[in-house]
């Protein structure tokens, strides 16, 4: 039977990090992963193929709509979706090979298949030929992640009522799509199909989009998503999903009154599940919440003193920069070393046009804390490269501590704010004040400019607004 001093449980955008990192510090560590193909939900049927899409839809939406207003004559344009889909599958498959090589560079042993613990050291590993081994551990590393959830009733087939997996690979461009539910995955694949020509129209539960967001952003981007051409029904629930001989019918309850809606697609996007089932976690002793989650401490240890958890089957938003972080803080506990994650600097993206970022509080979560607070903003409009690029929707939002300025929560939508983000996490992970953020020297003209301009407006001392 082999030995490893670390066996990682699962090879997406956590697990694999881990692996690699236990590796380097001197760990004979193995990856078990049954997908087949290294980088989880995150890279084959998430994050990376959806970006892809979400890319080449932007792009042929300005070229449709836009390149001519900057003196850019196009003609006549046509949409290769299928070329579309190659190129995003080949987009997806070229990453997986390359944490192949990772994997190797690093002598991490590569185990395709599904792992199940026998015991607290003991995982079984149905290898996808078919055949079953065990193997050893002196530290075992869940690192399974999360899959959709759908309502009660409702079949997800994958072809009619999609979850975001059918939604990245659909045949031909839907006449009309509706999404259930107004989250991140849902808006993001709404605006791809919205581009390629289908009518999108949201089911959202609650009274806003983008539940957990600051308010004020959620009201922006719903009336810029309007604007687009999705539209919305709010504070409505979905009853039933029935499939039709041309589609599917949705029947809601909105303002006390039935609506029956038909659609071509029906995509199903009302969260996810932590993939916890199918791990024989009761022979390991391994205890879990009623969410179905993993129970670790701070150091992401479960109650088995050898047995540790990260990503999506834990608390906390189920993002893959969260993931990778834990997977490196826990192979540097593991091995005697420190490991860092500060869980109020894990910023959160809509890569949708434009884009939404955050990091920390909230409006309403300093409200309900009883924290008093300054809020700086600063619109995209007043901003000279957004303004030049004809991208000026939407605007940055700061707030940070009334007595000691420390910046609490950065709030923006607009232009690569996805990538702009970056640079108040890291000043918030140093505790940096709304000045220190104001008195640090942007070069001109660049969107981040837009970031120092609402620092100085929680002074109200914008220069240009």
């Amino acid at each position: 039977m082999d030995e490893f001093d670390v066996v990682v449980i699962g090879g997406g955008p956590g697990g694999y990090v881990c692996a690699i990192r236990a590796a380097q510090l001197g760990n004979k560590t193995a990856c078990i992963e049954s997908r087949g193909a290294l980088g989880g939900t995150c890279l084959n049927v998430g994050c990376i193929p959806s970006k892809s899409l979400l890319h080449a839809s932007e792009m042929y939406s300005k070229a449709q709509h836009e390149f001519k207003d900057i003196g850019i004559n196009t003609g006549s344009l046509s949409l290769d979706l299928e070329k579309m889909m190659d190129h995003k599958s080949k987009s997806v498959e070229g990453l997986t090979k390359g944490i192949e090589f990772l994997f190797k560079k690093n002598k991490v042993t590569y185990l395709k298949g599904h792992g199940s613990f026998d015991d607290q050291n003991t995982i079984s590993v149905k290898e996808l030929s078919g055949s079953t081994k065990q193997i050893k551990a002196k530290n075992i590393v869940i690192a399974t992640g999360s899959s959709v959830m759908s309502l009660p009733n409702i079949e997800v087939d994958e072809e009619i009522i999609v979850s975001s997996t059918g939604a990245l690979s659909l045949k031909k461009v839907p006449k009309k799509l509706i999404i259930i539910g107004g989250g991140v995955i849902g808006l993001e694949m709404g605006s791809v199909w919205l581009r390629l020509g289908s009518e999108v129209e949201v089911i959202e539960y609650m009274d806003h989009i983008t539940p957990g967001m600051d308010r004020e952003i959620c009201d922006n981007f719903l009336k810029i998503l309007k604007k687009q051409g999705m539209k919305f029904h709010l504070s409505s629930k979905v009853l039933d999903v029935k499939k039709t001989s041309t589609g599917a019918t949705v029947l809601v309850e909105s303002n006390g009154q039935k609506l029956e809606m038909s659609s071509d697609i029906v995509l199903m996007s009302v969260g996810r599940k932590p993939n916890t089932e199918g791990l024989n976690l009761d022979s390991a002793g391994v205890k879990k919440d009623q969410k179905g989650r993993v129970l670790v401490d701070k150091k992401f240890k479960t109650n088995i003193k050898n047995i540790y958890a990260i990503g999506d089957v834990i608390e906390g938003p189920m993002l893959a920069h969260k993931a990778e972080d834990e997977g490196m803080a826990v192979a540097e506990f593991i091995s005697g070393k420190y490991g860092h994650v500060n869980h109020d600097t894990i910023p959160g993206v809509v890569y949708t046009s434009p884009e939404v970022a955050a990091v920390g509080k909230t409006e309403e979560q300093l409200k309900k804390a009883g924290i008093e607070y300054n809020v700086g903003k600063f619109p995209f409009l007043a901003n000279s490269r957004a303004k030049i690029n004809n991208d000026a929707d939407g605007f940055v939002k700061i707030l940070a501590d009334k007595v000691t300025d420390r910046v609490l929560g950065v709030h923006m939508i607009g232009p690569d704010v996805g990538t702009m983000i970056a640079e108040v996490v890291l000043a918030m992970e140093f505790g940096a004040s709304a000045e220190d953020i104001a008195r640090t020297c942007h070069a001109h003209p660049t969107l981040t400019e837009a970031v120092r301009e609402a620092a100085l407006a929680v002074d109200k001392r914008a220069i240009h607004f």
